[in-house]
């Protein structure tokens, strides 16, 4: 299980988050959806501290923090139970695929080498990077070298895994690789927390819907009734303008105009 309770985050005055709660049940995968600038990132990057938020609670099974009362010994262990996947990959350039990989597996879990490359080889070769141990980030495509990040935060067998929008920077006819691993993973019943824009991937692989705007939880639910029967007028309102039928609406209107 993990939650965040009551969790308040400010840039510069300006509350960007204001008291959002989110419970993730093991094994869970969550979609959070919502308009640009409605918090979803700042949520994603305040349940991994690498944002502190000014007030709330964080709990990853056992393990209850105060954010208010943050030492460097509950940041290690936070970020030992959960993982990242960055929108912009975040990879060593300087470093191989292999090396990015076992770099936390060394440094933060102090495994020998040995084990930690290992551990490495067996999550690259799971997303199919098995033949790019020992090239540099530069030498793959984007679509690779997400998968190489999802790789690494799967390496340190972590309680829960962060998505934070791990298609957005990439053309899109690699966007479908990533998702593609993304499912598998999440068949494998590892625990996912996902912001993103891909609107199929929440409809038919997530297990809970959760729709943020200007720094709250709007309205949460599964995908059939997110999708389906959306309570809230401004859940509504976002659906229907990120939707592929919404689009094939307005151009049945346009035709429609022009016969008449």
């Amino acid at each position: 299980m993990f939650q965040a309770k009551n969790i308040v985050k400010s840039f510069n005055g300006i509350e960007v988050l204001k008291g959002v709660d989110l419970s993730v049940k093991t094994g869970e995968v969550i979609a959070i959806l919502g308009p640009s600038g409605s918090g979803k990132t700042t949520l994603l990057r305040s349940l991994n501290l690498l944002e502190k938020p000014e007030q709330g609670e964080i709990i990853v099974g056992n393990k209850l923090i105060n954010v208010n009362k943050t030492n460097q010994q509950d940041i290690l262990e936070l970020r030992k139970r959960t993982s990242m996947v960055f929108q912009h990959y975040n990879l060593f350039k300087h470093k191989t695929i292999l090396q990015n990989v076992t770099e936390a597996l060394i440094v933060v879990q102090k495994k020998t080498k040995k084990e930690a490359v290992k551990i490495a080889i067996s999550e690259l070769e799971k997303v199919g990077l098995g033949d790019k141990l020992d090239q540099y980030p530069s030498q793959l495509s984007g679509g690779q070298q997400q998968r190489a990040g999802i790789a690494r935060a799967l390496a340190i067998n972590p309680e829960i895994i962060l998505f934070d929008e791990p298609t957005a920077s990439l053309d899109p006819e690699l966007v479908g690789e990533v998702l593609e691993v993304m499912l598998k993973i999440a068949n494998q019943g590892v625990t996912m927390v996902v912001v993103t824009h891909e609107m199929e991937f929440a409809k038919h692989v997530a297990d809970k819907v959760v729709f943020m705007d200007q720094g709250k939880v709007i309205e949460e639910g599964t995908p059939h009734e997110i999708f389906n029967y959306p309570k809230q007028e401004r859940t509504k309102k976002f659906l229907q303008k990120v939707s592929p039928d919404y689009i094939f609406k307005l151009k049945e209107q346009r035709q429609l105009q022009h016969t008449l």
